[in-house]
């Protein structure tokens, strides 16, 4: 079994006082995809926000065994967690290039060093499509191509934790089917990955574990291909497979 790389109990969240997110328990094994699916308003992004430390959040975090409750976002960005929100939050007036270099300040002091270039070269493999544009402007790029940019410049960081905040929204079918390839691949490469995501039955099918959170609770866990299975969450989140 895989060691824990992430631990998170009691974990709450408040805007004022509203519960968004209740008494969470998680791990998250290094090396896995988890996948957390749900209704809309559940607190799926909440959760990805207050683990960054991008909102406030009260339990217990450990991360690779150390807590990090106290941390603030840059403190967990350089701990090696990064997050891809679903609003992309690209630079729409700066190239492929530059917004990819962007995610990787903490490592280059110049442009061209050559740590800077090996994790280009791999995030360009992932997504040869960015190599092709990397002189364009991110904002003149499709819906696909954004969310891959958005991916490759987190990727940049050399995360050991990468959350992912709705990677398909907005994106026609085949696109998504796209990105849903590239994120099975990336899987391939050891990184861990938490996949908040509306389309279960694609999230389900690329991760180890699921867990479908609802009103701010975790309500079912388990093996992804057992949950994709499970009558409940067919009925509710899959669906019938459309022929």
């Amino acid at each position: 079994m895989n060691p824990e790389l992430l631990r998170i109990e009691q974990f709450v969240v408040r805007y004022g006082k509203a519960t968004v997110l209740s008494d969470l328990d998680l791990v998250v094994r290094a090396g896995t995809v988890v996948a957390i699916v749900g209704p809309n308003g559940a607190g799926k992004s909440t959760l990805l926000h207050a683990l960054v430390g991008a909102i406030p959040s009260a339990g217990r975090v450990q991360f690779d065994g150390e807590r990090m409750r106290s941390f603030d976002l840059e403190q967990r960005v350089a701990a090696g967690i990064a997050l891809v929100p679903e609003s992309r939050a690209l630079f729409g007036d700066l190239t492929v290039l530059d917004n990819l270099l962007l995610g990787a300040y903490r490592f280059i002091g110049q442009r061209g060093s050559v740590r800077s270039q090996d994790h280009l070269a791999r995030v360009f493999d992932l997504f040869p499509r960015l190599r092709e544009r990397r002189a364009q402007l991110a904002g003149t790029l499709s819906g696909g191509e954004r969310q891959m940019l958005a991916i490759g410049r987190a990727l940049m960081m050399q995360p050991r934790l990468l959350l992912l905040d709705e990677p398909s929204i907005g994106l026609a079918p085949r696109v998504t089917a796209d990105v849903f390839a590239a994120i099975a691949r990336l899987k391939k490469t050891g990184v861990t990955i938490v996949l908040v995501e509306q389309n279960a039955r694609a999230a389900l099918a690329i991760s180890d574990e699921g867990h479908v959170l609802e009103t701010g609770k975790l309500v079912l866990s388990g093996p992804a291909s057992e949950l994709a299975k499970d009558p409940r969450i067919i009925e509710t989140y899959l669906g019938s497979e459309v022929s």
